[in-house]
């Protein structure tokens, strides 16, 4: 077993796959550390999996390639890589070089004083753009707040091997890693980590990604879109009742005709309040669906071990 394995999830780095391995080299050399790289090509679309190949037969004993039949996301690919990861700590980073291999040392330093489970790089700036900021800085508060989650975090992490272990019985179709990490264990740390600007391409990102993956993560973790339903339910109940004792007084005392408005409302407010609840329990069966057909959450096309 080697000391470290690491994890690189790629997709369309073709320009930065070579710098980057050159410099996991070299740290793991500084800390004087056995190590390998297990990089998971991930349906890009540019020519990566050809880098990948080349660097293969230069380095065969440090370098696991795998390529994925297509693009299932960086957590699904994260998951991949550590099924083949034979380190006792596993180190997970991006492809981009804007986690600088050389932070590395941080995280051992500081996994080594605290003796922690799990250590994340977290970012003294980020360098993403303004809407990529506002959304994930959403997501991990919501995270803290409504699942009890840490509130921070990033992919720049180091993390036991017997912690991976266990989060690789988690074998559906969408996995969030942070998530599944916090089951198993509180014995995590955090240190400040330099985090560069993107050179090349564009953050595989968009906003209509965060957004969905916010979304199935509140589908998949949580339950608070049924606790709105009760809740929700409960109030318009209250309301409603308050409402409809209003129009009885005013039919008893001031004999006010009811007339058509107070029915359009009630029809109008019930009905909305029915819609929303199906569309949550919608969301909640085609989640369930997807995990009773056991779509899988990656598919392994190239395998260079």
């Amino acid at each position: 077993m080697v000391d470290f394995s690491v994890v690189v999830p790629v997709h369309n780095s073709e320009e930065t796959i070579k710098e980057l391995y050159s410099r996991l080299v070299a740290e793991f050399n500084d800390l004087g550390s056995s190590f390998e790289v297990i990089f998971v090509e991930d349906g890009s679309e540019d020519n990566s999996w050809n880098v990948l190949k080349k660097l293969k037969q230069e380095f065969p004993n440090l370098i696991t390639a795998i390529k994925l039949n297509k693009n299932f996301g960086q957590h699904n690919a994260t998951m991949c890589g550590f099924t083949f990861a034979k380190g006792e700590m596993i180190i997970t980073i991006d492809d981009d070089l804007q986690n600088p291999p050389e932070e590395i040392k941080k995280l051992v330093e500081t996994c080594q004083k605290n003796n922690s489970d799990i250590t994340y790089g977290i970012y003294t700036k980020k360098q993403h753009n303004f809407a990529r900021n506002v959304l994930s800085n959403g997501a991990k508060k919501s995270s803290k707040y409504f699942m009890k989650g840490m509130g921070k975090g990033s992919s720049f992490r180091l993390i036991n091997h017997k912690i991976v272990r266990r989060i690789l019985d988690h074998n559906i179709s969408f996995i969030f890693i942070d998530e599944v990490l916090q089951w198993y264990t509180n014995n995590i740390s955090f240190v400040d980590v330099e985090h560069k600007k993107r050179q090349y391409n564009k953050s595989g990102y968009s906003p209509l990604k965060l957004f969905n993956l916010a979304s199935d993560l509140t589908y998949y973790y949580t339950n608070i879109p049924l606790k709105l339903m009760v809740y929700g339910g409960m109030i318009i109940s209250v309301l409603s009742f308050l409402l409809a004792l209003q129009f009885v007084i005013q039919k008893i005392f001031y004999n006010v005709p009811l007339g058509y408005t107070s029915v359009i409302v009630a029809i109008l407010f019930s009905t909305s309040i029915i819609v929303f609840s199906l569309g949550v329990i919608g969301g909640y069966l085609s989640r369930i669906q997807l995990v009773q057909n056991k779509k899988p959450p990656f598919h392994i096309e190239e395998l260079l071990d």
